[in-house]
């Protein structure tokens, strides 16, 4: 092995042989594990919640791999239809053409070309991160049989009367110019203001105030509404109103939506450009007028002058006219959500049009009752409560969308506007007996990419023909997803799979939270926050940095601001952790609640435990081969020997350690698998036992049978702990176990790789609970030495005297059987026992129970410098304690500052305390020898 772990050198190399292996299909005849990856756009690239994400998915395939299961982890990309057209779109422009000019056809193969150049960016990413799909099966929602499954669903729907087209309100984006989807409107507080507008009584006896944000939509009022329970209006509802501008008479009616205490009490109702007010509307039966063009300009129904402003300059001149009219009586600031298209940047319009939907009344109850039955289940299992809060109020869903590119609705229209819903047009000419001079033209429209989606756990695996791969993997084992999505894609996956399989998509739904900063802010490019994984696994440099994340903006404009955020978050640019460091921070922050703090600091500290798994290994290899290579003991696994206790301690802590991981794993515990293999591989593998084999495997006085334990255990322990490890740290783990696993005499297949060696059980590793606690009691031992050590400031190299207080016969019994390991690991010059009647002379303690360890101080310090250092340290400290406190003292800062930096600094006081406690205890001590 090479002296320094280079995770450079080896990823990509490791990733091509095991691709070239093909052991990422699933192994063997009999039913398996099976992942559904979420497909990601095939616009997309990795961000930071999809290598999370991605982590999780493989942690789990690689674990269920190796303990014996049929494993697929299908793979996969969505065909992103708003997103995918604009990157094309934006092509085009660049080109000085349009989609328009190119035609449907020819802009529809323009896609499938760019997809074709650029749509595995994502796929290549993967790779990097060493995720372990099934290449071979690797879909797409636009490919041949998927397309097939989705128009299979469309017709099955329709000819049971659960697609319908409709006129409804939808999500408008009008530079767009199609609905689009809860999910891709940003809703962001925004400056504005309130309107208060006269609404004149048709008598002529008063008006009431009605406030808006939006006085344009004015012009499509049907009534104004007050709360039945309201005093104030009693006397006027039933009344009829004269619409300003307008002039139209337009009803005052009584409704429980309107909140009295809003404002003035009456709210203007614009059935078609509101969706509470459509409600509001369907409940009176009033008028649906829709005063906008599709490009968000004023449509015919509004009056002549009017006509063809875009909105903004419509609502000028409204505002101006009953301003002149004085129907404007007061104009207040106001911040108010506003809902943009997270793909245009537009103000999204309430828009009334003809789609086409689902009726999910009747496909929900099943879904609920999953959940509710246990056939499916959330961990962490609140978010069922969310679940079934959405699924119970759940509305029709507006399926199609005005685009080109995406899955094109199967249904076509005669020139009298009949329609006919087919898998082809051949099959509907044939069904309803369509002569061949009767034109057909097919819908426009394209279905809602979240159609295809929810299809996704049986359309992937062959639905609708009946395959091997869909009865051997449907339902699959576990969906791994983002908590943003439940809605939008879990329910509509429990939905169809039911309807369509007779059977839940997925036995478990493991929830995960946001990707967050060190600070819990949100990741995105204006707080140059947002990190590339891809970055933490190469490194970059500052000005890489910057030039990659100003080039190309949609929005050059914001490029300054970018580079400035850039520049303070990364002032050195981010150094190269590799893939296993980077893995193994997102399993540590796996906690299941709702957002991880990512930090690079922690990814540093991982990259440090690579360094110590490298060196461990290192050693223990060092330990079983000459500098040829050759086996220092050959007969090293023949024959019976007896492992001595620090043997038997590590196969024993080794066994709680699995235990504990197959536990995590159970439970979705990612950090308490992590934890549980860093504390045992860092303090316990290598701090302890490593340290626990020098003395014996060093000294010409250890019996051969003795060595070869410990080598035998070294090899052994270490290649299971690499298998324990793999799922989180691929490329380390197989790098080291094919230099280990022919020492530790595995048996090796053909293709001899750790990704498929057997998970190690913990009931092959017995627990000795006398050994540990025999251990125990050494490193207690050990540990009290060095913080004498530490608190006298005494240097670890200066072999020191040692006293025991208070031994009983336990204590005395470990002492003369590891008295060697003990002057070994704490540097000890003796040690003797105190009877009972010596008096110990001054000295520096530490506490065993009841014995107590002493290291005198005469003869170890010098009386007089120690003194004044630990003057020093004491004034020092109390300054500090002094600044914390006037710190909490200052109320704004307790105020203001965030909670937990207020709370950090007190736990940095509680420090400094006991500090200066210790600190004064040593002055003491000190002062004696004077």
């Amino acid at each position: 092995m090479h002296k320094v772990y280079s995770p450079g050198d080896i990823e990509q190399r490791l990733y091509a042989r095991w691709g070239a292996s093909g052991l990422f299909a699933p192994q063997g005849a009999s039913s398996g594990y099976c992942i559904v990856i979420p497909p990601p756009n095939v616009t997309g690239t990795l961000h930071m919640g999809h290598a999370f994400q991605d982590t999780i998915m493989d942690a789990l395939t690689r674990y269920h791999r190796m303990r014996g299961e049929a494993t697929l982890w299908q793979p996969g990309t969505d065909h992103a239809g708003i997103a995918t057209q604009m990157v094309v779109e934006r092509q085009l422009e660049g080109e000085g053409t349009t989609r328009a000019a190119l035609g449907r056809e020819r802009f529809i193969e323009r896609v499938w070309k760019w997809k074709g150049e650029s749509g595995d960016t994502i796929a290549r990413q993967m790779r990097r991160l060493g995720a372990s799909v099934d290449w071979s099966r690797d879909r797409f929602t636009m490919d041949e049989g998927l397309s097939h499954a989705v128009t299979e669903v469309f017709v099955r729907l329709y000819e049971e009367g659960l697609i319908y087209r409709g006129k409804r309100l939808v999500n408008w984006d009008p530079v767009l110019q199609t609905a689009v989807s809860d999910l891709e409107v940003l809703n962001t507080e925004e400056e504005g203001s309130l309107w208060h507008l006269r609404y004149p009584l048709e008598d002529g006896s008063g008006y009431v105030v009605v406030a808006t944000t939006r006085p344009e939509t004015l012009l499509g009022d049907a009534a104004v509404a007050v709360n039945p329970k309201d005093e104030r209006y009693a006397a006027l509802i039933g009344k009829s109103l004269r619409l300003p501008i307008v002039g139209r008479l337009i009803p005052l009616i009584a409704d429980d939506y309107v909140d009295p205490k809003f404002g003035s009490g009456c709210v203007k109702i614009t059935p078609a450009h509101d969706f509470n007010d459509y409600d509001v509307g369907v409940r009176h039966g009033l008028t649906q007028i829709n005063v906008f063009t599709p490009d968000a300009r004023m449509s015919d129904t509004v009056p002549e002058h009017l006509r063809g402003l875009d909105r903004f300059a419509a609502r000028e001149r409204v505002l101006a006219e009953l301003d002149a009219a004085g129907l404007l009586d007061r104009i207040d600031k106001h911040n108010l959500m506003v809902p943009r298209g997270d793909r245009s940047g537009a103000v999204i319009e309430p828009y009334l049009t003809d789609q086409w939907y689902v009726r999910v009344a009747p496909l929900a109850e099943p879904a609920i009752e999953a959940v509710r039955n246990g056939s499916i289940r959330f961990v962490p299992e609140n978010w069922s409560r969310t679940y079934f809060e959405w699924m119970r109020n759940i509305k029709d869903w507006c399926i199609s969308r005005q685009l080109w590119w995406g899955h094109r609705i199967p249904a076509w229209y005669d020139d009298t506007g009949n329609v006919y819903v087919g898998r082809s047009e051949s099959e509907v000419r044939a069904l309803h007996g369509l002569a061949a001079n009767i034109t057909l033209r097919q819908d426009d429209d394209v279905l809602d990419t979240w159609f295809s989606s929810a299809l996704w756990p049986f359309s992937t695996l062959g639905w609708p023909e009946q395959t091997a791969e869909l009865k051997r993997f449907y339902p699959t084992s576990v969906l791994v997803t983002g908590f943003d999505i439940i809605f939008f894609w879990v329910a509509r996956m429990i939905m169809m799979g039911i309807k369509f399989m007779g059977d839940v998509p997925f036995r478990e739904v493991y929830v995960h939270g946001l990707v967050r900063d060190s600070e819990g802010q949100k990741m995105s490019k204006s707080k140059g926050n947002v990190i590339d994984p891809l970055d933490i696994v190469d490194g970059i440099s500052l000005e890489d940095l910057v030039h990659k994340r100003t080039t190309g903006l949609m929005q050059p404009r914001l490029a300054p601001a970018i580079e400035k955020a850039t520049r303070k978050s990364f002032p050195e640019g981010i150094s190269a952790f590799g893939t296993d460091a980077l893995r193994f921070t997102f399993v540590s922050l796996a906690t299941q609640s709702a957002d991880l703090r990512f930090d690079l600091a922690r990814v540093g500290g991982y990259r440090n435990f690579c360094n110590k798994l490298w060196n461990a290994s290192r050693y223990v290899l060092m330990g079983l081969e000459d500098s040829d290579g050759k086996a220092l003991d050959p007969q090293l696994f023949d024959g019976e020997c007896a492992n001595g206790f620090a043997d038997r301690w590590i196969v024993s802590r080794l066994g709680e350690t699995l235990h504990l991981v197959d536990q995590a794993f159970a439970e979705y515990r990612f950090d308490f698998a992590a934890s549980a293999l860093y504390e045992f591989t860092w303090y316990e593998f290598c701090d302890w036992y490593l340290e626990l084999t020098k003395p014996l495997l060093q000294s010409e006085h250890s019996s051969t049978e003795a060595k070869r334990a410990a080598r035998r255990t070294l090899v052994t322990v270490l290649e299971a702990l690499l298998r324990a490890l793999h799922p989180l740290m691929p490329f380390i783990t197989e790098e080291i176990w094919q230099r280990v696993a022919p020492l530790a005499r595995v048996k090796l297949t053909a293709q001899p790789t750790i990704m498929t060696a057997v998970w190690p059980k913990a009931s092959d590793w017995a627990r000795d609970t006398v050994a540990e606690t025999d251990v125990e009691w050494i490193k207690a031992f050990v540990l009290g030495v060095r913080q004498i050590r530490g608190e006298m400031d005494i240097s670890p190299s200066r072999r020191l005297p040692l006293l025991l207080e208070n031994a009983d016969a336990s204590d005395r019994s470990r002492l003369t059987t590891h008295e060697s390991y003990l002057q070994r690991l704490a540097g000890l010059e003796s040690v003797r026992v105190l009877e009972a009647s010596e008096t110990a002379p001054p000295s520096a303690t530490a506490v065993m129970g009841a014995m107590r360890v002493l290291v005198p101080m005469a003869g170890v310090i010098d009386p007089q410098a120690e003194v004044a250092r630990l003057d020093k340290r004491i004034v020092k400290t109390r300054d500090e304690i002094k600044r914390a406190n006037a710190k909490l003292a200052n109320e704004n800062f307790v105020r203001y500052a965030p909670p937990e930096v207020v709370t950090q600094e007190r736990i940095r006081i509680a420090d400094f305390e006991r500090t200066l406690a210790s600190l004064e205890g040593q002055l003491v001590r000190v002062r004696e020898l004077l």
